[in-house]
């Protein structure tokens, strides 16, 4: 448990895990024979793009949120040992990130609590839909077993508050669909261990002006990166490289990558301070 200057708790042990760096199909790809695909290198299997935040909050409580709840959630919260949900942010209603949403119905069973959930208007209204028998109960015909979320609308640019963390949903966009990215930082201003202020960006293909307020002072980015060839919805190697330049976080981790991209080919010819994200890195990372 930490104490600022004026011996009042701070926010202490923040750490972004990467469950998954893959795109919707992930890495191997069906049926694929490629290099990356047929790779040995364990840097070269990618779950769909999602991400926990760990931290001890202003109470000395550990905390669990969720960036995203892909399909592979299950793998993936058994790979990292995740046994509590605190919250969920949710970037858009992409199914590759939302279609883990069912298996946090572990959490509740083992919180007890119902877990609140923050997205837009408009994936709420999807979420809605497609989870009925989450969010309308009366769905539920059998009342069989399942996630027990409380849905909460947010507004780009305006924060909310909890456990000491200010989290701040902003707009970008993919391709013509505006998706949110989030901006992380504890209230009090502290780097929470390194981690903090922080900025979480899948999914996106230009920044609106208005997003630019939000990455500034970084000491973490998050940042889309899918493939070498142009695409309308995700930025490209070069792309990403030079965006993440504009910023200057003062550490860069991309994600969302297809088996177009080599970890053990591309990582070492990305400029200082930038690196390839991989399944299971933990940032801020371990010193050596």
């Amino acid at each position: 448990m930490g104490a600022g200057a004026s011996g009042t708790r701070t926010v202490t042990n923040a750490q972004l895990e990467l469950l998954g760096t893959g795109t919707s199909s992930g890495v191997p790809v069906i049926g694929c024979e490629c290099a990356t695909c047929t790779s040995d290198d364990p840097h070269d299997r990618r779950l769909r793009t999602s991400a926990v935040l760990r931290f001890c909050d202003t109470q000395g409580v550990d905390r669990v949120w969720l960036l995203d709840v892909s399909p592979d959630h299950r793998e993936q919260a058994l790979k990292s040992r995740i046994l509590r949900c605190d919250g969920i942010l949710i970037t858009h209603s992409h199914m590759d990130h939302v279609w883990g949403l069912d298996e946090v119905r572990r959490y509740n069973a083992i919180m007890q609590t119902p877990i609140d959930l923050f997205a837009d208007e408009e994936t709420l209204i999807d979420l809605q839909r497609v989870y009925q028998y989450i969010f309308q109960r009366h769905q539920n015909v059998n009342n069989s077993f399942v996630a027990d979320l409380i849905a909460n609308r947010v507004t780009p640019g305006t924060p909310i508050e909890r456990h000491g963390i200010r989290m701040t949903p902003f707009t970008l966009l993919h391709g013509r669909v505006p998706v949110l990215g989030w901006r992380l930082e504890a209230i009090d201003g502290g780097d929470g261990g390194g981690l903090f202020p922080m900025a979480y960006c899948t999914d996106v293909s230009a920044f609106p002006p208005q997003a630019y307020s939000h990455l500034q002072g970084l000491r973490t980015l998050v940042l889309d990166m899918l493939r070498f060839r142009a695409h309308p919805t995700h930025f490209t190697v070069d792309q990403a490289v030079a965006h993440a330049g504009e910023i200057a976080a003062e550490i860069t981790v991309f994600v969302h990558m297809t088996h177009d991209i080599r970890h053990g080919e591309l990582d070492p010819r990305l400029p200082a301070g930038m690196s390839l994200g991989y399944d299971g890195l933990r940032l801020p990372r371990s010193p050596c």
